[in-house]
């Protein structure tokens, strides 16, 4: 029998060749990171249930599977002339073959001599990138790809990596584009991605395989490549599996399986990445480090209990919307914070009506929007007042601190910092085209790990090795959190090096500090990635000062947008009353102007 490994970014795919070549076992599954138990456990299997007794033929492949076969004595075939044996047995008349794995794209050109194409460091338009859109519009893979075979338009989209993409395809989600243009457009762009990124101009013709999971199980997007490449490509049978199978096909000599095993599950990494020291000591210092920030808190207020004038702010931002009452004596009476589902109009309807209908007391004397939705939420509800995002942040700052000198705001795709002056705005810091750094940096690794946001987060309060990673945008941190997986890093210390690389990130590439002194002594920070306790706590640390967290940190453009609206308040609020509320239906609608394919404008009705 001969086996093939093929040990991916994301998944393990295994092939069992009889004698005849023929396959009489196949599997693929994601190994979610626990490569060597995958492994493990695959070949037991393996040799309880289909060798019976029969010598084994082993040859692993695979990006992340050559340290692994290296370290544990086992034959290693490099993945590119594992799949170029498998098409010469398989398909020997193929021209071209593009493969998309989780987080790698190749294109081999085959007719007048083999050449290879292949992505370098970044993952964008791979299979990790489609994952991260999905994420983004909540759908499953399939309904993705169900979806795009309805769309009607195309959307330009950037693929080169997750983060630029996000800053293309949340606007369209905001102001209402089809769920099934967009994914499309998302397929448009990782097929013109590949094409562009790795063809660099040489033509692709004749007979085109596609191969790996991506182009397998998304027929749209084959037909996405088919339509940028002009051909009719074919996905052959078996497609997830040919490395696999030339991996198989190469096998050469007998393995024993048990020792095999016993080096495999031995297996542990170099154990030498790069750390860096502990974020805490041990219990009683968290324990103090938070009772220091739970004493910055806002004055709260019984809602139910309320009979009088109220203020309304509400932050649309670019993966949440967040909504605060305050009374007159600017206490916090009610508040929401909850993802934006791509559309804050129906949250927003839903929130106020609530309001309306269990406190008829309550009277909404005056009303502010900021955010990434601002006009929209504005006209839509016949909102009071609009407030620049900055301003906002400011203005809610200055209420727990009144001599503030820089605030910065850390939110799911966007950084805002700014220094103050003076008492007013002397400098703003924004990130631009990337958020590596921001809420959505960690959430992506903590979803790729198996674990919610919360919890990954608390793994690296007390991490022994927190992993150096340095400060690099989403897609290259992968692989050095795959590398120091490998080494032998456990979650918690990958947990607190990646909050360290969001601090890093912020202060010497947004900001670009040369020293804490540059930045001020008194230091409000803010946003939901401030509420994780590891960023707080590496913050201080680096810039070697204690900084203000209120406990309404990720609100504060609510906040700051309510009390710029009490400061303004006028006898009576243009905000749409409870009648029209339960009336309200909208349609939110992307206009195009005729020139282009881009949105254009949005109209509410």
């Amino acid at each position: 029998m001969r086996i093939g490994l093929d040990v991916g970014s994301t998944t393990i795919k295994c092939v069992v060749l009889n004698d005849d070549n023929q396959i009489v076992y196949q599997s693929y599954e994601r190994h979610f990171s626990q490569i060597t138990e995958k492994m493990a456990e695959l070949l037991r299997k393996i040799q309880a249930e289909v060798l019976n007794g029969a010598p084994a033929y082993l040859s692993v492949s695979g990006s992340a599977g050559m340290g692994i076969a290296q370290t544990c004595d086992l034959p290693f075939i490099q993945e590119v002339y594992a799949t170029r044996v498998a098409m010469g047995k398989l398909i020997p008349d193929a021209d071209v073959i593009i493969e998309l794995g989780g987080e790698d794209a190749k294109i081999l050109f085959l007719t007048g001599g083999t050449e290879v194409r292949m992505n370098g460091s970044c993952a964008g338009g791979t299979g990790a990138f489609i994952d991260q859109m999905a994420t983004l519009l909540h759908l499953s893979l399939e309904e993705m790809n169900e979806l795009a075979a309805q769309h009607e338009k195309i959307y330009t989209i950037a693929s080169r990596c997750g983060v630029f993409a996000k800053s293309d395809v949340q606007p369209l989600l905001n102001q209402g584009a089809r769920k099934s243009d967009i994914s499309a457009s998302i397929f448009a762009a990782v097929a013109n991605q590949t094409i562009a990124g790795l063809a660099q101009g040489r033509p692709i013709r004749g007979k085109v395989i596609y191969l790996g999971g991506p182009l397998t199980f998304l027929s749209e997007l084959r037909e996405s490549f088919d339509t940028a490449l002009k051909v009719k490509g074919v996905c052959p049978e078996n497609s997830l599996y040919y490395v696999a199978m030339g991996a198989a096909f190469s096998s050469e000599s007998a393995v024993d399986l048990d020792t095999a095993l016993t080096n495999i599950e031995a297996y542990r990494g170099k154990s030498d990445f790069l750390s860096i020291p502990s974020l805490f000591r041990d219990e009683q210092e968290y324990r103090e480090f938070q009772e220091r920030h739970q004493s910055c808190r806002a004055k709260r207020g019984e809602i139910a209990q309320y009979n009088g004038k109220a203020c309304l702010g509400i932050d649309a931002g670019s993966t949440t919307v967040k909504a605060v009452v305050l009374g007159e004596d600017c206490e916090l009476l009610d508040s929401i914070y909850q993802s934006n589902s791509g559309n804050p109009v129906p949250i927003i309807r839903e929130y106020l009506m609530n309001l309306y209908e269990q406190y008829p007391n309550l009277t909404i004397c005056s009303s502010a929007v900021t955010g990434y939705g601002e006009e929209l939420l504005k006209n839509a509800f016949n909102l009071d007042f609009g407030i620049v995002e900055t301003m906002a942040h400011f203005t809610a700052a200055k209420y727990f601190m009144p001599d503030v000198d820089f605030v910065i705001d850390i939110g799911g795709q966007d950084m805002k910092c700014f220094k103050i002056r003076n008492g007013a705005v002397d400098n703003i810091f924004l990130n631009e085209a990337c958020s590596s750094g921001c809420g959505s940096f960690l959430q992506t690794f903590a979803n790729t790990l198996g674990y919610d946001i919360a919890d990954f987060a608390r793994k690296g309060l007390f991490a022994k090795n927190p992993v150096d990673l340095g400060s690099r945008c989403t897609v290259f941190m992968n692989s050095s959190v795959k590398q120091a997986q490998k080494d032998g890093a456990t979650t918690e210390d990958i947990s607190a090096g990646l909050s360290v690389s969001v601090v890093k990130n912020a202060i010497y590439k947004v900001i670009r500090a040369a020293s804490a002194e540059e930045l001020g002594k008194n230091i409000v920070v803010q946003g939901g990635t401030f509420l994780n306790d590891a960023v707080l706590r590496v913050f201080e640390k680096e810039l070697g000062v204690n900084v203000i967290r209120p406990d309404i940190s990720g609100l504060m453009g609510a906040f700051g947008a309510a009390l710029y609206a009490k400061s303004r308040a006028k006898e009576t609020s243009t905000l749409l009353p409870y009648e029209e509320l339960r009336d309200f239906t909208h349609e939110v609608k992307v206009a195009t102007c005729g020139l282009c394919s881009n949105h254009c404008r949005l109209t509410i009705n």
